[in-house]
């Protein structure tokens, strides 16, 4: 009942913002028809108003159960070794850079670094209202095309890495998981994070005996905590693994859902011979790709929304990507 009181407050918290947004506009608009120099206000307003309301706008696309939900993101490099290895770092990096830039906290809670540069895999937390549906376009493939900063003949190289989202579940949804199907391992942690970290038996892993599925952390020095975070994980995972199960038929219905393969990308950020990040479902694309890696994704979830819930592609349909 809390948080849904506290949703519906940030709505009329909203239309309050909104109701006094139009009235100060209405009176700079006059204050300009008397003659009074308000261009620049006017304009600086508009621009603020513009960008709250395609906000609000996009808020309004999420309609899903489980949207209003935390998020839980696992990446993991495809075939590739050092360059697939750095690209899931940069989707790393720019995922965490588009939830600082829109208020949500993260928080790490396993990652396994590669043995050059990169990762092998991360798991990480986006906590803030509504960033599981926000992130629902992120999932899939993504596709990096760029001369190679590992390769001495400087050639063009084509790297994949996927990215997976779930929502995360408290403590209201039942989802029961025995002891005796649970497999928990402890080992030392690798990687950055100390000698306590290091020297210790800290990490867990859990396997989920029925459903196989796996789940590890090594973020905290305790293991207790690394336990409990893992079972969270877990729990998170579950819930996901039951609705799928659940909504199986409906998914194969889904004719606009990506196929989570290598290969099979949603969307192509090309660096070289031209700069273009392309969304292959929405078609849209842009030629801002240091800003995008820096985690400007709004453009690209507002459009997945829209084309999830109306169909309508938003880009302007170039598909001249390289193999």
């Amino acid at each position: 009942m809390l948080r849904d009181r506290k949703r519906l407050e940030k709505v009329l918290s909203e239309e309050a913002y909104v109701t006094s947004m139009t009235s100060d506009l209405d009176t700079l608009f006059e204050l300009s028809r008397e003659g009074e120099n308000v261009a620049g206000e006017i304009e600086q307003e508009l621009k603020k108003f513009s960008g709250h309301l395609e906000r609000l706008e996009t808020e309004t696309l999420l309609a899903g159960e489980n949207d209003f939900r935390s998020a839980i993101v696992v990446i993991h490099p495809g075939a590739g070794g050092t360059e697939s290895q750095d690209w899931a770092e940069m989707l790393l990096r720019m995922h965490l850079r588009w939830a600082e830039r829109n208020g949500f906290s993260t928080l790490i809670t396993d990652r396994l670094d590669g043995d050059t540069a990169g990762i092998k895999s991360v798991t990480f937390e986006v906590n803030g209202e509504n960033a599981y549906g926000l992130l629902q376009s992120e999932v899939g493939v993504h596709r990096l095309v760029r001369i190679s900063p590992f390769d001495a003949n400087a050639r063009r190289h084509t790297s994949f890495a996927s990215v997976f989202v779930y929502p995360q579940v408290d403590d209201e949804i039942k989802i029961e998981i025995r002891p005796e199907d649970l497999r928990v391992d402890t080992f030392r942690a690798g990687g950055r994070g100390g000698q306590h970290v290091n020297r210790t038996d800290s990490a867990v892993r859990m396997v989920h005996l029925p459903t196989g599925i796996v789940v590890q952390c090594q973020n905290e020095r305790s293991q207790h905590k690394n336990r409990d975070m893992a079972l969270k994980q877990l729990r998170a995972r579950l819930f996901e693994f039951e609705t799928d199960k659940k909504a199986e038929e409906e998914r194969r219905l889904e004719a606009t859902k990506a196929d989570i393969n290598f290969g099979s990308q949603i969307r192509s950020y090309v660096l070289a011979p031209y700069r273009l990040v392309k969304d292959h479902r929405t078609k849209l694309g842009m030629g801002d790709v240091d800003r995008i890696l820096d985690g400007d994704l709004e453009p690209f979830i507002r459009a997945y929304l829209v084309y999830k819930k109306t169909g309508r592609t938003a880009g302007d349909g170039r598909e001249d990507l390289p193999e």
